[in-house]
């Protein structure tokens, strides 16, 4: 009983302290790939010579602050980062090319291209004054978070740590409960031309180029896990309707990664309920601080 009024009160303050980024430093940051600018938000600690850092990717059609409602009205990110400046870790968020404030067009984007973004965002990060170049940690959500595996997987410069976030781990299969069968073959057979597909949630149509969906294969989140030896933290909602059944799912991708991790799991939807409100996001985040932190003394 005191452990849970103990990690509640936790919760509690960490909680509030995101309300307020009086601790913390916004920068705006900018870098270039391939001709096209990707711009992002540095948030950084007071009083932190080169912090720890880590690096967030929001999830397919997201932009850096992520997933906003009502009950988290700054976005997922927005919410987190002064949760970890508190702590005295640096977060840098960005916009994938085509969204948000970078450049590029959305229809023009791929998970490989945004895995390609991401690898340019630890460059940056590692030859940045203002970082610890040898403490950077990945963290994504839902597509963020498969894109996620391929950085950790692939990048020379090492993570430190790995947070995946409801991240995509069959990717074919998301997307097919995202735009039914019959998009997923009409979307993959539509070449280098723009397809607009149906989201079924909505029905709002979303133009994407066939090389996305053949990009959706070339990614597998397992075997990009796989290579990565360092620690992870897999947090999952057993009813998450896009990457499902899970806990099982989750698992499965966890016995491929032969480092240590944790996972942990809530009974909440994709979104982790923030449109509901915002208990589970607040109970995740200093989870998810936590973790960083004692990743970071590893």
């Amino acid at each position: 009983m005191k452990k849970v009024i103990v990690t509640a009160l936790l919760a509690g303050f960490l909680a509030a302290s995101a309300a307020t980024s009086a601790s913390a430093e916004d920068k705006l940051i900018h870098f270039n790939v391939d001709g096209q600018k990707i711009v992002g938000t540095l948030v950084l600690p007071d009083n932190a010579k080169k912090p720890p850092v880590v690096l967030m990717l929001h999830g397919f059609t997201g932009t850096r602050d992520e997933w906003k409602s009502e009950f988290v009205p700054e976005g997922l990110f927005g919410r987190a980062a002064p949760v970890f400046a508190k702590n005295g870790i640096a977060t840098l968020r960005i916009d994938f090319r085509g969204s948000g404030d970078s450049d590029g067009k959305f229809e023009d984007m791929t998970v490989e291209s945004e895995v390609k973004d991401a690898l340019a965002a630890l460059d940056y990060l590692s030859s940045s004054p203002d970082v610890s170049n040898k403490n950077i940690s990945v963290m994504g959500m839902s597509l963020g978070g498969a894109v996620s595996t391929a950085v950790a997987g692939r990048s020379t410069i090492p993570v430190k740590s790995l947070v995946l976030w409801n991240p995509g781990i069959n990717l074919p299969a998301a997307f097919t409960t995202i735009f039914g069968e019959k998009g997923m073959a009409e979307g993959t057979a539509a070449g280098d031309k723009v397809y607009p597909a149906i989201r079924l949630g909505d029905n709002k149509s979303i133009p994407l180029r066939g090389r996305f969906f053949e990009s959706l294969y070339s990614v597998v989140p397992a075997a990009e896990l796989e290579k990565y030896k360092g620690p992870v933290f897999l947090a999952v909602g057993t009813k998450d309707t896009i990457v499902f059944p899970q806990p099982v799912t989750a698992k499965a991708l966890l016995s491929y990664h032969k480092g240590p991790h944790e996972l942990w799991t809530r009974p909440v939807d994709h979104g982790f309920n923030l449109m509901e409100d915002a208990k589970t996001v607040d109970e995740l985040i200093p989870e998810t601080v936590r973790f960083v932190k004692k990743s970071i003394g590893s």
